[in-house]
């Protein structure tokens, strides 16, 4: 292992403990810290490539965690798991479970775009424009959503809703 990588998981893995240990500490509820100590575990899995393993964390840390902020997060991770591995409808469905949560998450929104310009395009490459376009509208409709949300931050997207005819002219505003 190179000798910069070992610093980093150093870092990772002190950055896990000292967090932990604030954590500990913190005048929180019981609850709630067994939740971020979950969803921390979480994260450490999936960084390692071990998804199972994070999807376990998760689910743990959702049975706990209350803030609706939280378990939009915890939401979204497990939503990006479901999206590399391929299953592109349980991550569309656990994206909108993130999203009933907090509705103001434009990386949710960015994400299932991006499922819906894939499927548009794999449409398009099979001949089948109406559903192409049926498909891009919908990617259209949450990309416009996720730009409103964080003007500015999806410049690819902005560049494509423009190329694609579908921008609305309010929609940076």
């Amino acid at each position: 292992m190179p000798l910069n990588q070992k610093k980093d998981n150093f870092i990772d893995k002190a950055f896990t403990v000292m967090a932990e240990l604030i954590v500990k500490a913190m005048p929180i509820d019981e609850k709630e810290k067994k939740a971020y100590i979950y969803y921390r575990q979480g994260l450490n899995a999936q960084d390692s490539g071990d998804y199972s393993e994070a999807l376990e964390c998760y689910e743990e840390s959702l049975k706990l965690e209350m803030n609706a902020v939280d378990r939009s997060e915890t939401l979204k991770n497990m939503a990006i798991i479901y999206m590399s591995n391929g299953d592109e409808d349980r991550a569309l469905d656990t994206y909108q479970k993130s999203l009933d949560e907090n509705p103001k998450g434009p990386s949710c929104l960015k994400n299932m775009g991006l499922i819906y310009e894939k499927r548009g395009r794999r449409a398009q490459e099979a001949g089948n424009q109406a559903e192409a376009e049926s498909w891009f509208d919908q990617a259209a409709t949450v990309w416009t959503k996720a730009v409103r949300l964080y003007p500015g931050g999806y410049l690819d997207i902005e560049n494509w809703l423009k190329t694609t005819g579908r921008s609305n002219v309010d929609v940076y505003f």
